[in-house]
């Protein structure tokens, strides 16, 4: 290009287009070029994202998790990729079988959760992964740091329905950590009272209230179904669970984990018939 510019200044004389065009002409050359290159990276990423989620959908999550990395080269800070990949290294995690490889996931979720919640602060999506990566590393810890990651998942889904009333995810998550914390024992509770300051207030009825909410704004959504229908049981209310495991077994696949939450409500469905 630069030589290109010499070339015509060199012969100016000779030509018939004035100096000052010939600047001009070079500006919008370099700004066409700067468009289509931009442009076709916008293609490009575009295609990554549609490839991505056709595999999560198939289901065919861990591919899809390399195109939606691979996005994220093109774009770093898009909101969407971002949690996407914090979601999908909770959920492939979660079925890895070797310990240091189900960390490393773990791990690997929490920071793709942290960048979306620093560049997009009030995205309650952002907040949502960070709950869900949260509640993945709250195995991997254990004494007053499992405890303060436990309280932290509330404090995060409790702020993503600040934003978002309507996120089933964020729901679900309050529908989860009522449960678990209500279900441990006198002991457990005054334990953690004694040696971490205890936990917020928990309940059943409030898990059931939760997850409810969750299955009327994303009737789909399968591991919900399970989750209550183990709510409406503890609860001492069967009649409520039954129908609620049987229609879990009637929702398509959406995720990887899908086949084993119906294997386990059909187990809990003969258990409990």
């Amino acid at each position: 290009m630069t030589l290109y510019i010499h070339h015509l200044i060199s012969k100016k004389r000779s030509c018939n287009i004035p100096c000052r065009n010939v600047f001009f002409i070079t500006i919008s050359l370099v700004v066409l070029f700067l468009s289509f290159s931009n442009f076709s990276q916008g293609q490009d990423f575009s295609v990554m994202l549609k490839e991505a989620e056709r595999l999560e959908a198939i289901p065919n999550e861990k591919e899809a998790l390399k195109h939606f990395k691979e996005a994220l080269k093109l774009q770093p800070l898009n909101l969407h990729a971002l949690t996407k990949c914090s979601e999908l290294c909770s959920r492939i995690g979660a079925r890895e079988k070797v310990q240091q490889t189900r960390d490393s996931y773990f791990q690997a979720a929490l920071i793709y959760a942290k960048t979306a919640i620093k560049y997009h602060p009030n995205s309650d999506e952002a907040l949502v992964v960070m709950g869900i990566a949260m509640g993945r590393m709250a195995l991997t810890k254990s004494g007053k740091e499992k405890i303060a990651t436990v309280k932290e998942i509330k404090h995060f889904a409790e702020m993503a329905l600040k934003i978002n009333p309507n996120n089933f995810k964020a729901w679900h998550i309050i529908g989860k950590w009522n449960y678990e914390v209500s279900n441990l024992t006198i002991i457990e509770k005054a334990a953690t009272k004694v040696f971490y300051g205890g936990l917020p207030d928990a309940s059943l009825k409030k898990s059931i209230e939760a997850y409810e909410k969750a299955k009327s704004l994303s009737p789909s959504f399968t591991l919900n179904y399970l989750e209550l229908a183990k709510a409406y049981k503890k609860n001492n209310q069967k009649k409520n669970a039954i129908p609620l495991l049987r229609y879990a077994l009637t929702i398509p696949n959406r995720t990887e984990d899908d086949e084993r939450i119906k294997k386990e409500a059909a187990q809990l469905l003969k258990d409990w018939e």
